[in-house]
């Protein structure tokens, strides 16, 4: 597999967009994955991405899409956030990427009021006619396993009986090494997303709270979920997901000791192309 970086540990301290990505490729980094927003994205920065990564060598392999109105009751909102999962694939396929990162959202008013069972329907349905528009452009819908009490996939056995209502070849899971432990996921469960995971993040944390972290920096045990990662046996790359730096005058020195740890990690355990 190869080794990449989620762009938003730099956007999120501030530097601009070509700093982060020849950044990313100078520290060793395989590929990146871009957390923007193609409805708010300048046409100049759109060009900008796709030359600097091109001369760079630094192929983008996923965009990073939050789009919790999808499960929205109102149809109007959820025409929106369709249209907008849709221009994130079509940025996607732009840019030569090979899946979209999708988080879904959460059941609202405490699952009370909407029967659960409608919200999920929804989020089925709609994954559905998203999936076949990925599959029209050659790309993945990567869902994301989300560590909180009200997400639709916060637990493995929600993510596979979520991929089976849908039922199509595009729409596969995420899987995050640190969501996983914050859910309470036992390693041997991974083994039920063999030929159904697109993409993985990589990041630690302290083992109660969503952290995002360096490896090497909190509790997760990498040496119990890599060896059963590595029989999936997924064609794509491991991003590593940092949140905010602690210090983000020191970012560059943040993501340098997240990449080594990172590489020792995947070269331990035979994961590093």
């Amino acid at each position: 597999m190869k080794l990449g970086l989620i762009n938003s540990a730099w956007v999120q301290a501030s530097q601009p967009t070509e700093f982060g990505l020849r950044k990313t490729k100078e520290i060793g980094f395989d590929t990146v994955d871009l957390f923007l927003d193609p409805l708010e994205l300048d046409v100049r920065e759109k060009r900008m991405i796709r030359n600097e990564c091109r001369q760079l060598d630094l192929p983008i392999v996923s965009l990073c899409c939050v789009a919790v109105g999808l499960i929205d009751f109102n149809s109007s909102v959820r025409d929106f956030h369709r249209r907008r999962v849709e221009a994130y694939l079509d940025l996607a396929y732009d840019f030569e990427a090979q899946n979209v990162l999708l988080v879904l959202g959460e059941y609202i008013w405490n699952r009370e009021v909407i029967p659960p069972e409608e919200q999920w329907q929804t989020g089925v349905d709609e994954l559905r006619r998203l999936g076949r528009h990925a599959e029209s452009l050659g790309l993945e819908i990567a869902l994301e396993l989300e560590p909180f009490p009200l997400s639709l996939l916060n637990n493995v056995e929600q993510m596979v009986r979520f991929l089976d209502d849908v039922a199509h070849p595009s729409v596969k899971a995420n899987i995050d090494i640190s969501h996983l432990v914050l859910a309470g996921v036992e390693p041997e469960q991974l083994r039920l997303l063999k030929g159904r995971a697109a993409h993985v993040h990589i990041s630690d944390c302290d083992g109660r709270v969503h952290g995002d972290l360096p490896p090497g920096r909190g509790v997760v045990p990498f040496e119990q979920y890599l060896p059963v990662l590595k029989e999936l046996e997924i064609d794509g790359a491991i991003s590593i997901e940092l949140e905010y730096s602690p210090e983000p005058d020191r970012i560059v020195e943040w993501v340098d000791e997240a990449y080594r740890a990172t590489d020792r990690l995947m070269r331990q355990f035979g994961l590093r192309d």
